[in-house]
């Protein structure tokens, strides 16, 4: 398999940066996730790995051998697009063959690898069938298996599960997973799904405007996130500025919270806040506090989402998930205290 390093990589298109000083190291064997809202550069990063774009600056190396100006057909990748391109008049088995061709394998031994890629992605059984007779999540394994036949040393993915509907979409992931881990194929997929990137990245980026805004780890990321943006990109987020008293920040309200650090910003993940009826105790644990009215309660069978009214907060409601353990719902208009614990307040740039 194959690393791959982008160091100060840049791409202008006119006035617009679709890539500005980006760099990155994806790691021999690992699944790594490229996220970002749409326009953000992602797929025009993962087009210039695979040698359709040329990049304006910077360097682009495969195991430290600069590929700015090898050839796609000699970058030794293998791609899947969001819509498949598999040949609509061409079976499942021809479809898989068609790379080996282009290499001039043939005859038996490519009969032998069209077999193992059809078990590997198990199809076993359909290779004479055309790709309209197959369901999305079946030709999402072609594309797959065409993919991977000639012994790509990157797979390169753009939005792979976007046409399937979320049930499909979640059993794809599963699945997908667990081929790239079989394989072991250095993996680079773009995606705008949060929970795709969560579930299927061994390791995230998170891109903005061709700006690369934080890389790391899934849960890293999630729990720590460095930016605004960052936070209320990858899943909800409760954001609370206010002046700064040593550990303390002094909220508009008045409330005094804790938070670490030396930021005027912070970010608390709405499932690590509990919500309290104003009649309960609160436990001495979950020392920030702030008191409010629910004005929704968003039930969803697992889980509860409440909207809460702060007083002096009138851009957006404070967010709570409450795990349906009892299957109590408090109801609209009711008072509350939202409380959570200090380790829970994260500091971040504005």
């Amino acid at each position: 398999m194959s690393r791959v390093d982008l160091e100060h990589v840049s791409k202008r298109y006119a006035a617009v940066a679709a890539l500005h000083d980006v760099s990155l190291s994806f790691r021999d064997g690992e699944f790594f996730g490229l996220l970002g809202p749409s326009g953000s550069g992602k797929t025009t990063l993962l087009r210039a790995i695979a040698g359709f774009v040329e990049p304006d600056e910077g360097s682009i190396s495969f195991d430290g051998r600069r590929v700015e100006n090898v050839p796609v057909h000699k970058r030794q990748i293998g791609m899947v697009f969001q819509n498949y391109a598999l040949f609509p008049n061409l079976t499942v088995a021809a479809n898989i063959a068609f790379g080996l061709s282009v290499r001039r394998v043939t005859g038996a031994e490519a009969g032998r690898q069209v077999s193992e890629m059809l078990e590997l992605v198990r199809l076993t059984g359909l290779n004479e069938r055309k790709p309209r007779e197959l369901s999305g999540g079946q030709q999402q394994r072609v594309a797959l298996a065409r993919a991977l036949v000639t012994r790509p040393k990157v797979l390169l993915l753009d939005e792979p599960l976007g046409a399937l509907d979320r049930r499909l979409r979640q059993e794809m992931q599963v699945e997908l997973k667990d081929i790239q881990r079989e394989t072991g194929v250095t993996t680079i997929f773009v995606t705008h799904d949060q929970e795709e990137a969560l579930t299927l990245s061994d390791r995230i980026a998170i891109i903005d405007q061709g700006r690369l805004m934080q890389m790391g780890q899934p849960r890293e990321i999630y729990e720590r996130p460095a930016t605004i943006f960052a936070a209320q990109f990858l899943g909800d987020a409760n954001i609370f500025t206010g002046k700064r008293e040593n550990d303390v920040l002094i909220l508009p309200g008045g409330e005094r919270i804790h938070a670490p650090g030396t930021a005027a910003t912070v970010v608390v993940r709405p499932e690590k806040m509990r919500v309290f009826a104003a009649s309960r105790a609160v436990p001495d644990e979950a020392s920030n506090r702030i008191e409010g009215h629910i004005t929704q309660a968003v039930y969803s069978g697992a889980s509860v989402t409440y909207h809460i009214r702060v007083a002096w907060r009138v851009d957006r409601p404070l967010l709570v998930f409450a795990q349906n353990l009892k299957g109590e719902v408090l109801t609209p208009e009711t008072s509350v205290t939202v409380a959570w614990s200090p380790e829970h307040t994260v500091p971040v740039e504005t």
